[in-house]
């Protein structure tokens, strides 16, 4: 039972349900009581935004620039291309599904809706961040790529204390608190009267992207069935019991061992998969690029705001090198994306909350593809290397 209730999933659940029974059912006063937590939470999340880019991708960055070469840049390239054909394959469907299958939504959203009834919270408290996202990113970039060339810094030590600052941060303030902050949120739904509007919208959009995480995995092992003229269905059948550690742990690095052990098993060298695998760990991140493009369509269009290709392109640009900062916590990915959906994409403090929320919900299956995709990468190295071995 301890395990259960230690679960970050099961307790945004709970806070889901409670949020919707209190917004329902207790008086305004209690449920602005939420509302003002929920003004300072949001507060601190944006001041801590660009703090945690910068904590958790210069490490990433620096980290890549050791003693890896020319198998380093081929592994990176296809990675983030494969986070990147995920991401864009995700806009150009979901961009002709969404605007169809949430446009109900949307009406019934605005009908329901009404101003008379928002919650406002009792006092609020201004924190302004330190650096806004932009800058944060190019200087965490500019910091990291510099640290990456050299070998005996100090700076390197003060950027992994600071580093594990951040994770701190992250780990025993911002997602203990995330079920609050959701309950907060959709309490304050339910008593506007848009919960129910919402609720249906998250099956739509959890359903969809499952499928489109399952026809990913079977691209992606078709792909390289086809580069290694072997089996892909067979390929990716030995892969499913990292699949379903992926789903239990939700952490890409704590299924390594299984992910490893079932690259084998695909007759990948030893020495590509123990390079690969924890290396794609970190920034083969196609299934969590896939939740977040999809969730921050759905949100967009149910909000009535305009999109394009050319705004989503930027974003997904920046996202699928954003990502590679995810910490290894559930919703890790989430995290590092809250900067740029705010600053490129326009999210304030509710639509935030929503694609945590959202995010959260499919973490597992998102996890699982991401590990599972790696063994696909893998076996494309392997079979890069060996050929330029034997040419």
């Amino acid at each position: 039972m301890k395990r259960l209730f230690s679960n970050l999933l099961f307790k945004v659940f709970i806070a889901i349900v409670l949020g919707i029974v209190f917004g329902l059912y207790l008086p305004e006063s209690i449920n602005r009581i939420f509302t003002t937590f929920n003004s300072f939470f949001g507060q601190f999340l944006s001041f801590s935004i660009p703090l945690i880019i910068m904590g958790l991708i210069m490490p990433a960055i620096s980290d890549l620039g050791k003693g890896a070469g020319k198998l380093l840049l081929l592994t990176v390239a296809i990675a983030y291309g494969s986070t990147l054909f995920s991401g864009f394959s995700t806009y150009f469907i979901t961009s002709g599904i969404f605007p169809s299958l949430l446009e109900s939504h949307v009406n019934d959203v605005a009908q329901v809706a009404d101003p008379g009834r928002e919650l406002t919270p009792y006092f609020s408290i201004n924190i302004p961040p330190i650096l806004d996202v932009m800058s944060a990113l190019v200087l965490a970039f500019i910091i990291g790529l510099g640290l990456s060339f050299q070998e005996n810094s100090s700076l390197k030590l003060v950027v992994r204390d600071f580093e594990k600052i951040i994770m701190q941060v992250i780990e025993k303030i911002i997602v203990p608190l995330l079920p609050l902050f959701i309950l907060g949120i959709f309490a304050s739904m339910a008593f506007n009267g848009q919960v129910f509007s919402i609720l249906k919208v998250f099956i739509s959009i959890i359903g969809v992207i499952f499928a489109l995480h399952i026809v990913l995995l079977l691209l992606q092992y078709t792909i390289a069935g086809a580069f290694t003229k072997r089996n892909p269905i067979k390929l990716l059948g030995n892969m499913i019991p990292a699949y379903f550690t992926a789903l239990g742990t939700q952490s890409s690095a704590a299924t390594i061992p299984v992910t490893l052990e079932q690259t084998l098993k695909n007759g990948v060298s030893e020495k590509i998969a123990g390079f690969v695998i924890p290396l794609c760990a970190t920034i083969h991140l196609s299934g969590s690029i896939m939740k977040i493009t999809a969730c921050a369509m759905a949100l967009m269009i149910l909000h009535g705001m305009p999109f394009s290709f050319t705004l989503f392109a930027g974003f997904i640009f920046m996202l699928g090198i954003a990502m590679v900062a995810a910490p290894g916590v559930p919703g890790g990915a989430i995290m590092a994306a809250v900067g740029i959906l705010q600053s490129m994409l326009g999210f304030n403090e509710e639509m935030i909350g929503l694609m945590i929320a959202l995010y959260i919900a499919m973490d597992s299956f998102g996890t699982a593809c991401n590990v599972t995709g790696d063994g696909a990468i893998a076996i494309v190295v392997d079979k890069i290397t060996k050929e330029k071995l034997v040419a």
